[in-house]
C-alpha cells in the first residue's frame, strides 16, 4: 500500500522544473516512440528529415549517411547549412539555439520552409539530448563552423575550424546514442535502407548515399521516376494489370501526388506520406483517396453497364490495389511527435476532390485500363457476396458468452479481457498438453488441425470459408473487413505457440500472414505474440535447465560441467503438462515475442515475397537472410 499523503506535504518544494533538455531524457518515449530498436533508428530519421526539408525547399539534392565503425552515425547534406550568426534574443549562435532548445528552428516563420516533415522544432534537440556526444559542422560563407555537445549541452562555443570550398554549403551531424537510454545502440542497415529508399521515391531528384562501415555495406538510392517507380517496386512480386497511373494535383497550398496500379492479387496495399513522412496509420489523406476511388469506379462501372443491380463497396474497388499517396502541405497536424497519422480535417475533402477529377479524366482517356479495373472490382463484388456467409461466421455473436464459439476451443473463465490469453496450438497432441498445462482462469487454447490456408494466394471468399480460419477468427471475436471491431477482441493476448522445427516455423508464418492481411490492427495494437518454446532440457542431479538454441545448449553444458542428461524436444507434444507450463505458458518464466510492424512497406514486401507466387524473389530473400533463421534443422 502507498504511504499516506498529507496535504501539508505538497507545496512549492515539490514542484520540479526540468531545465533544458532534461525532460526528453526523463521521458524519451514521448519523443521517439520507444527506447528500443525503433526509437534508436528514429534518431537517424529526425536528422535525415531535416536534410530532406532542405530538399523540399529546393536546395539539397545529396544526403550522405554513414554508420561509423565506432557506432556513431554521420548525416551530411548539401543544403543551406544551419544559421550560425548571433540570435537577436538569446545572444548566442543560432546553431546552438537550434540544437539545445526545444521548439527552435526555421519551421515556424513560414518563410524558410514552404513545407517540411519536421514541424515541432524538437527533432535535432531530441537527438542531442539522447546522445552521449554529438558534433555539428556547418559549411556556409566559405567557413566551417562546429560545436560539440554532451547529452544536449554544449561543450564549447561555436567556432570556426577551417575553410570550405567556394559555393559549398551544408550541415553535417555526427551523434553517438547514449547506452544509458537505449536497450540497443546497434543500427540495422536494412531498417534504415528501407526508409531511405522511400524518401528517394518520394523526392525524385534526391540522392542518398548510405554506407555501413561496421559491416562493409553500402547502397545508393536515386529514383528519377518517383512514384511510378515506387509503385512498380512495391509490385515487383505481383503481376500488374496495367501500367501505373500517375497524377499530380494542387489545390491552394496542398499538393498531391498519387501512383496507382492494380495487380492480380487480392490484398490492398495503400501507403500514405505527408511531406515524406510515412503515416503508417493513415489519416484524412488516405480516407479522402478511398472515398474518391470508390465513387469514381462505381460511376464508371454503372455507366458502362459492367455491374447491374449491385453497388461496389470500398473493399471491392481496393482488391489487388497498390497505391501511394504523397502530400505536400504547409501545416500538417500529426498525431504525436512520431507522426503516424494525419489529422487535418480539411484534407479529406481536398484529396477527394483532386483524386475524383484526375481519375475521372484518366478513365475517359484510357478506357481499356478503366475497363480492366472495373472488371476486377466487379469480380471482387461477386466474391464478396459469396463470402458474406463466411464473414457472418467470424462475427462475434456474444461478447463474453460461448454462443457460436468453435467446439475445439477450450475457453478460459475470466471475463476481464486485459488479463486473458488465447494460445493457438498446432495439432491435437500439443493441444491436449496445452489444455492440461494452462491456467484455466485466464488462458484459452485453440488447437488447429495442420497448416492453415495461405491467404496470400487465396481470395477472401476461399480464405474465410476455410474452417480453420473461420474457427480462429470466431474465437478472437473481432470480425474482419468492414465488420472488424478491435473492441470485440475476446482476449488481451493472442499467442502463436508452434514447434521450433521447420514445420512449426511455417505454421507460424502462415498465421502471421493471416493476421497481417486480415487483422493488421491487432498487430499495430500489440495484441499478437509468439511463444518461444525450448529445444532442450538439461538435467543435472535433481535440477532441470531449459535452453532455446544449440548455442545456448553448448554454453549451459560448459557452465554446468560434469555429466548431464540432455533431452531434445522435437515438438510441444513431447512435453508433459508441467514442462510446457514451466517453459512456455507460465507468465513468470516464459519468453514471449511481441509482433510489431516497423514499416508497412517493408512488411508488405516481405509477406508478398515469402508467401506469394514469385519464386526468384523468394529464393534471393532466403539466400540473403538464411543466417538469421531461427530454425532447428
Amino acid at each position: 500500500m502507498p504511504a499516506e499523503v498529507k496535504k501539508e506535504d505538497y507545496d512549492a518544494k515539490n514542484i520540479k522544473v526540468l531545465e533544458g533538455l532534461e525532460g526528453i531524457r526523463m521521458r524519451p518515449s514521448m519523443y521517439i516512440g520507444s527506447t528500443g530498436k525503433e526509437g534508436l533508428h528514429h534518431l537517424v530519421y529526425e536528422v535525415v528529415d531535416n536534410s530532406v526539408d532542405e530538399c523540399l525547399a529546393g536546395i539539397c539534392n545529396i544526403i550522405k549517411v554513414t554508420i561509423n565503425k565506432d557506432g556513431s552515425v554521420t548525416i551530411e547534406d548539401n543544403g543551406r547549412g544551419m544559421p550560425v550568426d548571433t540570435h537577436p534574443v538569446y545572444k548566442k549562435s543560432a546553431m546552438e539555439i537550434i540544437v539545445t532548445k526545444l521548439h527552435a528552428g526555421g519551421k515556424f516563420d513560414k518563410k524558410s520552409y514552404a513545407v517540411s516533415g519536421g514541424l515541432h522544432g524538437v527533432g535535432i534537440s531530441v537527438v542531442a539530448a539522447l546522445s552521449r556526444k554529438m558534433i555539428v559542422e556547418v559549411c556556409r560563407d566559405g567557413k566551417i563552423y562546429t560545436q560539440s555537445y554532451k547529452i544536449g549541452k554544449p561543450l564549447d562555443d561555436v567556432k570556426v575550424k577551417g575553410k570550405c570550398e567556394e559555393g559549398v554549403t551544408g550541415t553535417t551531424v555526427t551523434f553517438y546514442p547514449d547506452e544509458e537510454i537505449f536497450s540497443t545502440t546497434k543500427f540495422d542497415f536494412n531498417t534504415l535502407a528501407t526508409r531511405f529508399r522511400e524518401i528517394c521515391f518520394l523526392n525524385a531528384g534526391l540522392k542518398i548515399l548510405f554506407k555501413d562501415e561496421m559491416n562493409e555495406k553500402k547502397e545508393e538510392f536515386h529514383n528519377p521516376g518517383g512514384l511510378v517507380e515506387f509503385v512498380k517496386w512495391l509490385n515487383k512480386t505481383r503481376e500488374g494489370l496495367h501500367k501505373p497511373i500517375y497524377f499530380k494535383k494542387q489545390q491552394e497550398d496542398v499538393i498531391a501526388e498519387v501512383g496507382i496500379q492494380y495487380t492480380d492479387g487480392y490484398n490492398e496495399n495503400i501507403h500514405g506520406f505527408v511531406n515524406t513522412i510515412n503515416t503508417i496509420e493513415g489519416g484524412t489523406h488516405v480516407s479522402g483517396f478511398k472515398t474518391a476511388l470508390t465513387r469514381v469506379i462505381n460511376d464508371y462501372a454503372q455507366k458502362k453497364n459492367i455491374i447491374k443491380g449491385g453497388k461496389l463497396e470500398g473493399d471491392d474497388v481496393r482488391e489487388g490495389l497498390t497505391a501511394v499517396i504523397s502530400l505536400r502541405l504547409k501545416e500538417p497536424q500529426f498525431e504525436g511527435q512520431t507522426k503516424t497519422k494525419l489529422g487535418n480535417s480539411e484534407i479529406k475533402g481536398a484529396i477527394d476532390s483532386m483524386v475524383s477529377q484526375a481519375l475521372s479524366e484518366f478513365f475517359e482517356e484510357n478506357p481499356a485500363i478503366a475497363n480492366k479495373i472495373a472488371q476486377k472490382a466487379s469480380a471482387a463484388l461477386k466474391a464478396r457476396e459469396a463470402a458474406a456467409k463466411a464473414k457472418d461466421l467470424v462475427r462475434r455473436k456474444n461478447a463474453l458468452g460461448g454462443s457460436g464459439l468453435p467446439g475445439k476451443l477450450a475457453d478460459c473463465s475470466s471475463r476481464k479481457k486485459e488479463e486473458t490469453e488465447l494460445y493457438i496450438v498446432e495439432g491435437e497432441s500439443a493441444g491436449g498438453t496445452a489444455k492440461g498445462a494452462r491456467d484455466k482462469e485466464f488462458q484459452a487454447i485453440l488447437p488447429l488441425r495442420g497448416k492453415i490456408l495461405n491467404v496470400e494466394k487465396s481470395n477472401p471468399a476461399k480464405a474465410l470459408a476455410s474452417e480453420q480460419i473461420s474457427n480462429l477468427l470466431t474465437a478472437m471475436g473481432t470480425g474482419v473487413g468492414d465488420s472488424f471491431d478491435i473492441e470485440k477482441l475476446r482476449y488481451g493476448k493472442v499467442i502463436i505457440m508452434a514447434d521450433a522445427d521447420v514445420d512449426g516455423q511455417h505454421i507460424k508464418t502462415l498465421l502471421l500472414t493471416l493476421f497481417y492481411r486480415y487483422t493488421s490492427q491487432l498487430i499495430e495494437a500489440g495484441n499478437i505474440f509468439v511463444a518461444v518454446a525450448p529445444l532442450f532440457k538439461i538435467r543435472k542431479g535433481q535440477s532441470d535447465y531449459y535452453v532455446y538454441s544449440d548455442e545456448e545448449l553448448k554454453k549451459q553444458l560448459e557452465k554446468l560441467g560434469g555429466k548431464c542428461d540432455v533431452q531434445r524436444f522435437k515438438g510441444l507434444g513431447e512435453m508433459n503438462d508441467e514442462q510446457l507450463w514451466d517453459t512456455t505458458m507460465n507468465p513468470k518464466t516464459r519468453i514471449l515475442k511481441q509482433v510489431s510492424i516497423e514499416d508497412a512497406v517493408e512488411a508488405d514486401e516481405t509477406f508478398s515475397i515469402l508467401m506469394g507466387d514469385a519464386v526468384e524473389p523468394r529464393r534471393k530473400f532466403i539466400e540473403e537472410n538464411s543466417k538469421m533463421a531461427e530454425l532447428d534443422l
